[in-house]
Parts: C-alpha cells; sequence; structure tokens
C-alpha cells in the first residue's frame, strides 16, 4: 500500500518550514509514507492546494494531510494503523467557544448550495487522512469553491457529507489546536500527539514562527519531538 504525507507551504512561511517540515518527514517515515510539500503553484488560493490531491490519489492509495504549522511528538501513533481505510480521519472544531461559529458556516455553504442535511461535524483540514476511494471529493471546478470563512474546511466538509463518506473523529489530541486549552475542554499542551499553531497559535501577540520555534526546542531538548 502506497501512502503520502502532504503539507501546504508558501515561501511567507519559509522559516516556519525550515523547522516543523524536517518533523513531519521524519512521521512520514515512521508512517512508512512519502512526503510532499505543496508549494507555490499559483494555480490554487492557498487554502485550495490540497486538491492537488485529487491527482495524487491515483498514485497513493491512502494521503494524510497535515498543516507546516504543526509540531508532532515522539508519542504520536501512526496515524494510517489507527484509522479503518474506508473512512475520513479529522478531528471536528464544532465544539465549546467554537461550536456557533462552525456550525453556522455549515449554514451557510447550504444557502449557497443544495441543502444536504448537514449540520454538525465540521473537519479541520490540516490533518486530514483520505483513501483512494474518497478522490472525488477533491474533483472540484475551481471556478466555484467556497470562499467563505472557513474555505476548505467548510468545502471539503461539505464534500464528505453530500457523498455519505463515513467519518473517524480523531481525538483533539492529533491535532491539539489553542480551542481545546479551553475550559471546557481541559486539555494542556502536554496531552498533544500533534500540536497545531492553528490561526495566533497559543499566545496571541506572539508570531506563530516564534512560538513553533520556542516550544520545538523545549520539545527536543526533553527528547519530546518526532
Amino acid at each position: 500500500m502506497k501512502k503520502l504525507i502532504v503539507t501546504r507551504c508558501d515561501k511567507n512561511i519559509q522559516e516556519m518550514a525550515d523547522i516543523t517540515h524536517p518533523i513531519l518527514e521524519r512521521y512520514a517515515k515512521f508512517c512508512n509514507a512519502d512526503f510532499k510539500i505543496f508549494d507555490n503553484n499559483v494555480k490554487y488560493h492557498p487554502h485550495y492546494k490540497i486538491l492537488q490531491i485529487y491527482d495524487l490519489l491515483k498514485e497513493y492509495d491512502r494521503i494524510l494531510c497535515i498543516g507546516t504549522d504543526t509540531l508532532i511528538l515522539k508519542s504520536c501513533p501512526d496515524i494510517f494503523k489507527l484509522v479503518p481505510i474506508h473512512m475520513i480521519a479529522s478531528i471536528y472544531e464544532d465544539k465549546g467557544t467554537r461550536q456557533e461559529d462552525r456550525r453556522n458556516r455549515i449554514l451557510n455553504i447550504q444557502k449557497q448550495r443544495e441543502n444536504i442535511g448537514w449540520k454538525e461535524g465540521y473537519i479541520n483540514s490540516d490533518v486530514l487522512l483520505v483513501s483512494k476511494m474518497h478522490r472525488n471529493i477533491f474533483n472540484l471546478d475551481y471556478n466555484n469553491l467556497y470562499q467563505d470563512l472557513g474555505f476548505d474546511d467548510v468545502e471539503i466538509g461539505y464534500q464528505i457529507n453530500k457523498n455519505k463518506y463515513e467519518v473517524y473523529e480523531l481525538p483533539c489530541e492529533f491535532n491539539l489546536m489553542s480551542m481545546f486549552l479551553e475550559p471546557w475542554s481541559m486539555k494542556t499542551k502536554g496531552d498533544a500527539y500533534i500540536l497545531h499553531y492553528a490561526g495566533q497559535g497559543y499566545i496571541p501577540g506572539l508570531s506563530k514562527t516564534e512560538q513553533i520555534k520556542t516550544d520545538s526546542k523545549i520539545l527536543k531538548r526533553y527528547g519530546l519531538l518526532m
């Protein structure tokens, strides 16, 4: 079985990528997967570089997309072994303080298009595992992509639900964003398999690159980084 891990990047986050991409490569090796970077392809809106997965699923049986703004810890299991091949894997983001906003986005795309009865289950495409059988969700009209808040998270989520694919909801430890550190969740960064510095990261006001740089040094010092 051929497996691939992909990440999205451009020259604006190269300093961050210099830290995180070697870690992603090590995780790919751990999973017996190839590694590829979706970089400065002008055909795609930055959020929609993920659509290149469509062509790659001709060659690969399973593809995992992970954000460049992540750090993977040694404790992270092989996600390919965890998730059944017929299921798409992601965390759900419509929880806690983000529930109302994310579910409004779910409703918004259905106001623009067909109402498919999608009410909950908002994915995050920065840890997203798919298989060859899911290839059609990336075969989209570039002139009719969702262009509101959420972009590819909403678009891909819509396609998943329209096609009635089964989703394996990953524990939040596989995509530990700041939202999961809020009181409703009670998680800490120490619980993470994958730290995801989405949005402003964990410390508003401090650049994501600086946060990643600081945390990677600490994790490396204690032998915790992949």
